[in-house]
């Protein structure tokens, strides 16, 4: 396998969300985006309980883009216009398209706070091409045991299939625009070749441990924790110096400018004041506070 070069490598910083506390590896001074993946936000892990709650955010809207939630501890309940309520566990994912427009909630249950307890995800924010920014909006929730998964022979890599395909294994995942998503499980000593779709712009970002990528670079938490690759390359090789997670990315770009304010990530900034007007206006729907 020809390996895919580096283009990029760049830390997880903190940065302050309201009363939240977030690692935001981009947008960054060095990292804009990396296209059609618009913003990447790690949060927690946060130490739940009734007497600290930053983690709960009430009905707000998007349009535009497609907010995706990838689970890793704890639960949080979803709410949305459309009328979807749904308690999302560790290890699932939520993937709205928000299209045209929708109002959602999300935040850990009454008795997820009242019993305490740890709450850590992924907010990934992909883009929808300039043809699918006004389409109907949509919810997906997809439970942990629903993705398939491909090992290494010594079981030391498994690699859960969000969407996309990896070997012919498909995600569980229906999606607006060509991407693969992959949650990567790596115990010390385990090691794989990934293969990469050389039409797609990839990433790896690590969550917790440490890892060596082509046998070069090497990710650990509060140093280097994201890779992005050039698309010159057939995949990537991955080996555990530490036991790890990491999150695979890659989407075919869009290349079309990008506006974005807030909630909204269009095209042009008069279809960013048509999105604030529309919302005052409530043509993206009604959501109630819990």
């Amino acid at each position: 396998m020809k390996l895919n070069t580096i283009k990029t490598v760049g830390r997880s910083d903190f940065v302050n969300m309201g009363p939240i506390k977030l690692r935001q590896p981009f947008p960054t001074s060095l990292i804009d985006n990396i296209d059609p993946f618009v913003l990447l936000h790690h949060y927690g892990p946060y130490e739940i309980s009734a007497d600290n709650n930053p983690f709960d955010l009430g009905p707000h809207p998007h349009r535009g883009f497609e907010p995706i939630t990838f689970l890793i501890q704890g639960e949080q309940l979803h709410r949305d216009s459309l009328g979807n309520e749904s308690i999302v566990k560790a290890g699932d994912v939520q993937w709205t398209t928000a299209g045209r427009g929708i109002i959602h909630a999300e935040g850990p249950r009454k008795e997820f706070v009242e019993k305490g307890g740890t709450l850590e995800g992924i907010q990934l924010w992909l883009n929808l091409p300039a043809e699918k920014k006004m389409i109907q909006p949509n919810y997906q929730h997809v439970s942990k045991d629903e993705f398939g998964v491909i090992s290494s022979e010594d079981g030391k890599v498994n690699i859960q299939i969000i969407a996309g395909n990896l070997n012919e294994t498909f995600g569980g995942i229906q999606t607006q625009t060509s991407v693969n998503a992959y949650l990567i499980n790596v115990k010390e000593g385990g090691s794989f070749n990934i293969p990469t779709n050389n039409k797609h712009q990839s990433m790896l970002y690590l969550l917790n441990g440490q890892g060596l990528i082509n046998n070069s670079m090497s990710l650990k938490q509060n140093e280097n924790q994201l890779i992005h690759f050039n698309e010159d390359g057939e995949g990537f090789h991955i080996q555990g110096k530490d036991t790890s997670k990491l999150l695979f990315l890659s989407g075919k770009p869009l290349r079309e400018p990008v506006s974005s304010y807030g909630p909204y990530v269009m095209n042009t900034q008069t279809e960013i004041l048509e999105a604030m007007r529309d919302y005052q206006m409530g043509k993206m729907g009604f959501l109630a506070n819990s």
